[in-house]
């Protein structure tokens, strides 16, 4: 399979995992090892400078903390807009790429904007291959506005709606169609 690094996945409806139901992810890297990414669009209830207030500087005030994925959700991922994107652990898009995890605050300027995400999304050497071929999710080319939206709780049907209306069903879809 062709890496999906750069690429969003969006769940698709026989995705019924409470943790990725209706999501839109950012694949950071894929290869024959495995994958990683974050969730973009489930915001939390706390801002970053309560969650994590060494890095509250990095983003405007009162900015949300995102839930990344389940994977170690007591790690802070740093998805940023890079000036320079040979400072990125990771380069997933053009600019935006991963944050280095053993990064000091002399490493912080540079960056455009950031989001800060509690834990990641990660999949083993196969497992987003089978997921693919179960199409759990469909994929869509990642524009920078998706990783930084000031509205995530509309990413999912944002992208669907821009796959075209064949994806029309699926975007006005209740939450649980066995209650419509």
């Amino acid at each position: 399979m062709e890496s999906l690094r750069g690429q969003l996945l969006i769940a698709g409806p026989s995705l019924w995992d409470p943790s990725f139901r209706r999501t839109v992810l950012l694949v950071g890297q894929h290869d024959e090892d495995g994958a990683v990414g974050v969730i973009l669009n489930r915001a939390a209830n706390v801002t970053v400078a309560e969650a994590v207030p060494k890095l509250g500087s990095l983003v405007p005030e009162d900015e949300r903390l995102f839930i990344g994925g389940p994977v170690q959700p007591q790690a802070a991922v740093v998805v940023a807009d890079f000036e320079d994107p040979s400072a990125a652990a990771i380069l997933a898009l053009d600019t935006i790429g991963f944050l280095p995890s053993e990064t000091g605050p002399e490493d912080l300027s540079g960056l455009r904007r950031a989001r800060i995400f509690a834990g990641y999304a990660g999949w083993g050497e196969g497992q987003l291959e089978q997921e693919m071929a179960e199409e759990s999710w469909i994929v869509e080319p990642a524009l920078p506005e998706d990783v930084f939206t000031e509205s995530p709780e509309r990413l999912w049907n944002d992208v669907l709606k821009r796959k075209g209306p064949s994806f029309d069903l699926l975007r006005f879809m209740p939450l649980d169609p066995t209650t419509n």
